[in-house]
């Protein structure tokens, strides 16, 4: 099964944090994979601040294709209001779609996923 690495994983991991092991055993057992929306949270600032390298791996990374279906992502946010869960963003919802659609498993290092997790049933991984 695929683990599917959140924005926030990576540039925790980019910083050097203590959560990198677990990163690391990640990609040399080729097990995580991204899609086109993570890609285009990171890439920017890395491209802009000249990190070609970390540009040209992240690339290479399997990406999931994005199926967005509009009426679950107003459900999941409908459910999040209903539950006291504020402020998730519509690009969140969007990653929780494309882990629910191709059965992946979310690694995420943000709290409000993990809020989420008791309303809406995803595979997760959380340090």
């Amino acid at each position: 099964m695929n683990i599917l690495i959140d924005s926030s994983v990576w540039i925790d991991y980019f910083r050097g944090s203590d959560n990198s092991e677990i990163l690391d055993s990640f990609i040399d057992e080729n097990i995580l994979c991204t899609n086109y929306l993570i890609l285009s949270e990171l890439l920017p600032s890395l491209n802009h601040n000249g990190h070609s390298g970390l540009v040209k791996l992240l690339r290479e990374i399997t990406k999931v294709p994005l199926t967005i279906d509009w009426e679950k992502i107003i459900q999941y946010q409908t459910i999040c209001l209903s539950n006291g869960i504020n402020k998730v963003g519509i690009p969140d919802l969007i990653i929780l779609d494309n882990v629910i659609q191709n059965n992946l498993i979310l690694y995420t290092l943000d709290k409000h996923f993990d809020l989420i997790s008791n309303h809406i049933n995803f595979k997760s991984f959380l340090p």
